[in-house]
């Protein structure tokens, strides 16, 4: 391989895995070799440094489109229900609550969708695309629990928890590839490998989030921000303990949807439990909201 196809070569390969540590060994294995001299490889660490500094936090635009891939993916196994009243119901109520949030906008704003499923879930795609199953639907007894429902999610998307999923998986495949492949030639079979990789990695990072579901932390964290977003608009925030003592009433630990990729209802509840008693009880939601709740969802609770 020529000397000055070499140099972008290497460039567009660290750059795409994203690792200046890697960058910095593919060079120095290039300069042992004789393909480049020490200056080149200095440019090409110097590129890839910055390149990085650019790229340490995505941009809205980046994430809504990322937000996008995930949620087409998972509405391939949840398709969505065809109910316009529920879900413009579920819209105009998140949509009020995302603005009580620490994030009330994102690129492509909030987005809610039922999907047809009886699994007790919900996804929050990052930018703001939220998908609520049927099944988690149907166990809320009155809105201030569909309220705790949306605002925790909500939370992932403010907090960006999607995203911290994906940046830490997106780049393993390609890693381990470039490991192996380290201290050769790259040629246009490598990167086309490379290339099959990181397309092949949207689909890994949906299954992550799927199958494993954020940490434990990261569900207080989204616990508490629901806290924080009902108290502010006047929900009971005791509608997400009630959400929480419904879903450990059917808690199977090797079982299917939220009991897959959550922490036990009753670990979020011991957590959570110090944030909602610093709010003074409120009653049971006044009567007319309770005829909207089961108005707009009559026929998901049916």
């Amino acid at each position: 391989m020529k000397r000055r196809t070499l140099i972008p070569l290497f460039a567009v390969i660290v750059v795409v895995v994203g690792c200046a540590q890697v960058s910095q060994i593919a060079t120095q294995v290039a300069v042992q070799e004789g393909h480049i001299d020490q200056q080149q490889a200095d440019s090409i660490n110097r590129t890839v440094e910055a390149t990085l500094k650019a790229w340490s936090d995505v941009t809205p635009e980046q994430e809504h489109y990322i937000g996008r891939a995930v949620a087409a993916t998972l509405l391939a196994t949840y398709p969505p229900v065809d109910d316009q009243l529920a879900n413009r119901y579920l819209n105009v109520m998140g949509q009020t609550l995302a603005l009580f949030s620490d994030r009330p906008e994102t690129f492509g704003g909030y987005r809610f969708l039922l999907v047809d499923s009886d699994d007790i879930n919900a996804f929050a795609c990052p930018g703001g695309l939220i998908l609520v199953t049927r099944g988690l639907v149907s166990l809320c007894e009155n809105e201030d629990a569909l309220a705790a429902v949306l605002a925790h999610e909500i939370g992932h998307v403010a907090g960006k928890h999607g995203l911290r999923a994906i940046k830490k998986s997106r780049w393993t495949n390609v890693g381990t590839l470039l490991a192996t492949e380290g201290a050769r030639n790259f040629g246009s079979e490598e990167l086309a490998q490379l290339t099959e990789e990181l397309e092949g990695s949207i689909h890994d990072i949906t299954q992550t989030l799927i199958n494993n579901g954020y940490s434990k932390d990261l569900e207080r964290e989204a616990d508490e921000a629901a806290v924080a977003v009902l108290t502010s608009i006047g929900y009971n925030p005791r509608g997400l303990e009630a959400m929480l003592l419904e879903m450990e009433a059917r808690w199977q630990p090797s079982g299917p949807g939220f009991m897959r990729t959550h922490p036990s209802p009753m670990d979020r509840l011991a957590d959570v439990t110090p944030a909602i008693q610093t709010v003074e009880p409120l009653g049971d939601p006044p009567g007319p909201r309770q005829l909207r709740f089961e108005t707009a969802l009559a026929g998901i609770l049916k």
